[in-house]
């Protein structure tokens, strides 16, 4: 994909965002979010038209006995990601301790010194040199990536963090498309394509310089921290403090895997263009411009269609993509006929081609769907003093799955796989690896249903929801309307949500699978079953006391006849419970609106029974319902007949 760094994104220290939430390109308007934006949009320009150009070099151009051109991509590749193993804990102390700004503005300095060694070493087309170069450019990233990561939440509110990553993300890979390709283009022109890459590789450094004066000053958000030099020990330290969030660490895992998926596909265009599509240096440009726009349009995407929010569930929809679309690339390209190597237009003609093109643009328009929701996941979730570090120890799970993508696809390419069998081997391992990921992590698969239905059964309108709590414990209280209230408070919250649940739910089919991978917890009247009505409270409790959200449904079942019905007080016996451990606990109102008459609610009757779930287009598709989310009372307020009052306020509000 780039850099590590280059495509990582943020993360960071002062002052909070506006409250006024503006649209995704309006930010590049904005002091806080341009000159970031620019610097490291030039950096991934940078960063890879030096790589690509010098790639084209070695595949094209020097004829190296040392280093065979189908090998050269993966040579280059895993050098430049090697500082992120050696230094990336380093790294992540660096941003943590001093002001990013100050860090960010040192590095571009530095990339000034690379590139003019860089320079001399394209004049004399000395291999050896430019490896050099390579090395150091990925040092240079290495120091650049946490602090970029750790900028964005620092200058963004949670509700820009999704858009502030997908232009981000977006800038990164239109960077390194403009950058490859005119790597590719320069060094393709006659007597002088060395010299031309060399010079706007300085040029670039320049620019990228002189745009980071421009980025505001930050605070360093842990000034007193003490560098350990040592980068064996740091970087156990680091991985260390990243699994003791194992949701964050979780999300570290699958990004890496991301790397580990686009790196293989990137180090094997130039070949997979020259020997497999029988293209020139254009055509394997065009590979990269097809590949970058993918990833810049599902990046772009993500803001809206996640409302604003970090959509976690956009990811499995991300992964099942990258599988479909990159074995669909094996079935295009395999068996294209030897032909005498094509120019652009030659290849274009070929309507073979488009589908092949087709599949690279849709894996990395899902790549983009996949990546952007678990930056912004880890952004949001890691501790604000040691997040450059939680990003440092991204950088080095990231550059070991790289490592380990380029030692792969070497030795398959080495036992005598093709490069489309080791683009098929790479989407069959990404269903694998997404389905285990989302067994250890089921919150990706629920937020995932709740996509679905808020998006493509219902169409989902939420207010208010500014009003839940971004961290702490909070109580969510909210009318029963139909089977899938939860679902959709899923969908309208930003973080998890533990419900509390009448047990006869968990029977219903799918819906009661779904609802104990959510670790919702059942709930038996006391006459009933004394026992487990304790139990129930018990782990309530536990879950304010862990700092997350509890959602309840007080009227205690699903309306039958679409009215609010009278709040039962187990909600007071949660607060007081609460309450009696020191805990400030807010509640939040909340109310569904217009699901009364669809398919899920309890509106058909049938032998004189109010029943659910009998009519399943009862009121079409894409029927409107939506919820309205209260200012939250004091816990001394919430009594169940004022929270019942503002319930049925928010109601007809809707």
């Amino acid at each position: 994909m780039n850099t590590l760094a280059s495509s990582n994104n943020t993360n960071a220290a002062a002052s909070p965002a506006p409250a006024a939430h503006t649209g995704q390109f309006a930010l590049l308007g904005q002091r806080r979010f341009a000159p970031f934006f620019w610097t490291q949009f030039a950096g991934a320009a940078n960063d890879n038209l030096f790589k690509f150009a010098f790639t084209v070099m070695v595949t094209y151009q020097l004829q190296l006995a040392w280093m065979k051109p189908a090998m050269a991509g993966l040579v280059i590749g895993a050098l430049f990601i090697l500082p992120f193993l050696l230094f990336s804990a380093t790294a992540g102390q660096i941003a943590d301790k001093f002001d990013k700004t100050r860090v960010m503005r040192f590095v571009k300095t530095f990339e000034i010194v690379i590139m003019l060694i860089a320079f001399w070493g394209f004049l004399r087309a000395d291999a050896v040199v430019l490896l050099g170069c390579v090395f150091l450019m990925g040092l240079h990233s290495t120091l650049f990536g946490p602090v970029k990561f750790a900028y964005l939440p620092q200058v963004l509110d949670s509700h820009e963090l999704t858009g502030g990553n997908g232009m981000v993300e977006m800038g990164t890979f239109v960077a390194i498309l403009l950058g490859q390709v005119a790597g590719g283009l320069l060094v393709a022109l006659p007597q002088i394509g060395h010299e031309a890459v060399a010079v706007s590789c300085v040029l670039l450094a320049l620019v990228g310089r002189g745009v980071a004066q421009v980025i505001p000053r930050t605070q360093a958000t842990d000034p007193g921290l003490k560098i350990n030099w040592n980068p064996v020990s740091e970087t156990w330290r680091n991985l260390k403090l990243a699994h003791g969030n194992v949701v964050v660490f979780r999300a570290l895992l699958g990004i890496s895997w991301m790397w580990f998926f686009g790196a293989v596909f990137l180090a094997q265009f130039p070949s997979f263009a020259k020997e497999v599509l029988h293209g020139n240096e254009q055509v394997a440009s065009l590979l990269l411009v097809v590949f970058s726009l993918g990833i810049g349009v599902g990046s772009l995407l993500c803001e809206t269609l996640s409302r604003r929010q970090v959509e976690i569930g956009l990811v499995p929809l991300g992964a099942f993509g990258m599988t479909v679309f990159s074995v669909d690339l094996y079935f295009a390209s395999r068996g294209l006929p030897a032909v005498p190597t094509m120019g652009l237009s030659a290849f274009l003609a070929q309507p073979a081609h488009w589908r092949v093109m087709a599949d690279l643009g849709l894996l990395s328009l899902f790549a983009g769907l996949y990546s952007v929701p678990m930056y912004a996941l880890i952004q949001l979730r890691s501790q604000p003093t040691h997040r450059a570090r939680i990003i440092a120890a991204n950088n080095i799970l990231n550059a070991l799955f790289m490592i380990g993508s380029s030692v792969i696809a070497g030795a398959l390419l080495g036992a005598g796989f093709t490069i489309p069998q080791v683009f098929l081997f790479t989407g069959i391992a990404n269903a694998v690896v997404a389905f285990y990921i989302f067994l250890l992590v089921p919150e990706y698969l629920l937020r995932f249903c709740a996509w679905i239905l808020s998006r493509l059964v219902y169409r989902f309108k939420v207010r208010g929801d500014e009003h839940i709590p971004d961290n702490g414990p909070a109580l969510l209280v909210c009318n029963h309307v139909s089977f899938v209230d939860a679902v959709l408070l899923m969908a309208a919250s930003p973080r998890p949500i533990r419900f509390l649940m009448d047990h006869r739910i968990f029977r219903v089919p799918v819906l009661g699978w779904l609802f104990k991978l959510a670790k919702a917890i059942p709930i038996a009247s006391q006459k009933d079953d004394p026992e487990a009505y304790e139990r129930a409270f018990a782990q309530a409790a536990q879950v304010l006391r862990e700092g997350d959200l509890l959602g309840i449904f007080p009227e205690g079942a699903i309306t039958r006849d679409g009215q609010l019905q009278p709040f039962k007080g187990g909600m007071k016996k949660i607060l007081d419970a609460a309450h009696a451990e020191g805990l400030a606990v807010p509640v939040v109102p909340m109310a569904l609106t217009d699901l009364w008459g669809s398919y899920f609610s309890r509106v058909e009757v049938r032998d004189g029974e109010n029943v659910a779930m009998v009519r399943p287009f009862r009121r079409g598709m894409w029927s409107r319902v939506g919820l309205n989310v209260g200012a939250p009372l004091p816990q001394a307020e919430a009594q169940p007949e004022l929270l019942h009052r503002r319930v049925g306020e928010l109601l007809s509000a809707g």
